[in-house]
């Protein structure tokens, strides 16, 4: 799990530029009308928009937008979403897993089409992936002063949790699909607050790519994530230092 962990730090650094936070903001705000449409708007009975608001608060979004962003999720008359997604090759043959959100079906298969033809990839059909990604569960924060290491890495396996990575106080907690509620909660019974908690799709299976490759296939990824319909964008690009350093002088 290191490779995913390094890359998760680097995004998150590159989160911190002002576009990239507008960006994270809408697709939050989305995700937290969705879960209060098809869930309900109270986050006690709706576990979908607990995680949605405490990822926003985790970001600092204004407690104004999340009450909005809910209010609106609960009006009979805002637009049924549907969830769809695609899996596609990029340059170097690249798999990558988008996931959408879309009150427009037509505009958002046309856009993400166009993204991968116009730059150099094709889109698949859905399934051809089951064998490159798992889905689990991975949960960010800061360990709590005075917390030992060791002794939450065994509760939290304890619950249920897969893999504990702790490194200069930042942990990652990696868990099976359906065992991330349980972490979660135990999490939150030791009253500690997470960066971030959500369903994700790790790569089982890594493609290594040289520089060129790798500048074009970031730039397909990249522009799908600059979707507004776009939720999540997954790869399995293997990060070396070499590319790792090239993203952040870079971006």
């Amino acid at each position: 799990m290191s490779g995913h962990s390094k890359w998760s730090k680097i995004k998150r650094k590159k989160g911190a530029n002002d576009n990239r936070r507008s960006m994270v903001f809408t697709k939050l705000i989305k995700e937290i009308t969705i879960s209060a449409k098809l869930g309900g708007t109270d986050p006690a009975g709706n576990a979908r928009l607990y995680l949605a608001i405490q990822n926003a608060k985790s970001q600092n979004m204004p407690k104004e937008n999340i009450e909005r962003a809910i209010k609106k999720g609960g009006d009979k008359d805002t637009a049924n979403f549907q969830e769809l997604t695609f899996e596609g090759y990029g340059p170097g043959k690249v798999a990558i897993f988008v996931e959408a959100s879309t009150d427009n079906l037509n505009r958002t298969v046309s856009n993400v089409r166009k993204y991968f033809s116009k730059m150099g990839g094709s889109l698949s059909t859905n399934g051809t992936f089951e064998f490159i990604f798992n889905q689990k569960g991975i949960i960010e924060f800061n360990l709590p002063t005075g917390k030992d290491a060791d002794e939450l890495t065994l509760e939290l396996i304890d619950a249920g949790a897969e893999d504990v990575d702790i490194e200069d106080g930042e942990a990652e907690v990696t868990t099976a699909r359906e065992d991330f509620g349980a972490v979660y909660k135990k999490l939150k019974e030791l009253s500690i607050e997470t960066e971030s908690a959500n369903l994700v799709r790790i790569p089982k299976i890594f493609k290594k790519l040289d520089l060129h490759e790798f500048k074009k296939a970031m730039q397909l990824i990249e522009t799908i994530e600059e979707d507004e319909d776009v939720q999540n964008v997954y790869h399995n690009i293997e990060m070396t230092e070499e590319l790792a350093g090239l993203y952040e002088s870079e971006n």
